[in-house]
């Protein structure tokens, strides 16, 4: 993973980038929210630590720019005197966190550990062309997708890896997926469940009772794609902030 580390203090910079690269991150560094625009422009990292007040443009408006570049782009931004409202606006532009100084690194590289495997998605749909199209979609994207069409064994999938969400056809086979939503939401109750049905009118109570049991969003088909990377990616951000405010 490719890290880029944007201050203007240098020594700051050195200190970092020596930690990443001794826990085999890939650092990138720049002095300058300009130079830290820069660098994504011309080589895209996988996540980027920055300070929040630096001289020409500060943290906020870099990332902006970033952002602008990589829509999906994780940011932390890093200030020793932040503000209440230079926190809030941080993450309404997009911040995953803002951090004190002297970094937690524990809380960073907790942070850039978990930021990989939380790209995992399981789809479950008995569909299987809808499922290869919509692997091979959300795989192009940057996800790591697996596939199940048997419900039975969707807990034991859960089991074997960390995923980020299950993508779930609310009717497999004869029969509605609320008994298997159940069992998901009974042992994993916080795994987020995304719902996607063909049937609108003909589920319609059963929409409502996967709301009760506490789905996280449903979509229609055809849906479009970018509605659900936007809740995988609302998703990511929700729980990759938790661990940091943690």
């Amino acid at each position: 993973m490719k890290i880029l580390v944007v201050d203007d203090d240098q020594r700051i910079v050195k200190t970092t980038c020596d930690i990443l690269q001794i826990k085999g991150y890939e650092p990138i560094a720049a002095s300058s929210g300009e130079e830290g625009v820069a660098k994504v422009k011309s080589d895209p990292p996988d996540c980027v630590l920055m300070d929040l007040k630096m001289a020409g443009i500060n943290g906020i408006e870099a990332m902006g720019q970033m952002k602008r570049i990589v829509p999906g782009l994780p940011v932390i931004l890093v200030s020793a005197y932040a503000t209440r409202e230079n926190i809030e606006e941080a993450k309404r532009t997009g911040a995953y966190a803002v951090l004190g100084k002297p970094l937690n690194f524990p809380a960073v590289l907790s942070f850039l550990a978990l930021l990989r495997k939380e790209e995992n998605i399981l789809v479950v749909d008995d569909d299987p062309d809808f499922s290869r199209t919509l692997k091979e979609i959300l795989t192009l994207r940057g996800f790591r997708v697996e596939t199940e069409s048997e419900p039975r064994k969707v807990l034991g999938q859960l089991e074997q890896g960390y995923q980020l969400a299950v993508v779930l056809d609310l009717k497999l086979g004869t029969g509605p997926g609320l008994d298997l939503l159940r069992e998901i939401r009974a042992k994993y109750p916080d795994k987020p469940v995304v719902l996607i049905t063909g049937y609108r009118r003909e589920m319609g109570d059963s929409i409502e009772q996967a709301q009760r049991i506490g789905a996280y969003a449903c979509l229609y088909k055809p849906f479009e794609t970018d509605d659900l990377f936007r809740l995988l990616e609302e998703i990511k951000v929700e729980k990759l902030r938790n661990l940091l405010e943690e």
